[in-house]
């Protein structure tokens, strides 16, 4: 017969008084500037995808399809990094906005223009708000990485990679530099 060996007590921890700020939630909490700049961010990436939706289903002319994809891919980017920052402010005990009265009042992104669109004007069109929507990951940013450093990282993501895509765009019609 087995004989039974007593199980360690466990130690728990005393309940820890919970402030306002924490609104009885765990974890550390955005203040209202961090909170702020995290909703800037996801107004312009939310407009982000709707311009690259706009401009994908209206796009004509030399390289429509390439660029037709490519406009795919910065869609998935923004709706995807959306997604991330809204999370992120939920984990930070705070609300995220993207409601499109919220969004079209907010964003720093100018209104693309509706109808057909040539492919090396939607070049510029669209590398144009990309490079708005990193402009504003950029201006908050160190506010940001001064209250939390992991927010600024997922900035950090999202500079990246628009900035990858805003060259891959762009550079549908540059031309060489001359050496």
């Amino acid at each position: 017969m087995a004989t039974a060996t007593a199980s360690p007590k466990v130690q728990t921890s005393p309940q820890v008084a919970r402030t306002k700020r924490e609104h009885g939630e765990k974890g550390f909490m955005a203040s209202a500037k961090l909170r702020d700049a995290m909703q800037e961010v996801l107004v312009d990436l939310i407009e982000l995808a709707s311009q690259g939706k706009q401009a994908h289903w209206n796009v004509v002319g030399p390289n429509f399809r390439d660029l037709h994809l490519q406009l795919d891919e910065l869609v998935d980017a923004a709706r995807g990094f959306s997604d991330a920052v809204a999370e992120r402010m939920r984990a930070l005990h705070t609300t995220a906005d993207g409601r499109s009265g919220v969004v079209g009042g907010t964003t720093t992104l100018e209104q693309f223009p509706a109808g057909e669109r040539r492919t090396t004007e939607v070049v510029d069109l669209i590398t144009d708000r990309i490079d708005s929507a990193v402009g504003t990951c950029r201006r908050v940013h160190d506010d940001v990485d001064e209250e939390d450093p992991t927010t600024a990282d997922l900035l950090h993501a999202i500079i990246d990679r628009l900035e990858q895509l805003s060259w891959m765009i762009s550079a549908e019609h540059r031309e060489p530099r001359s050496s």
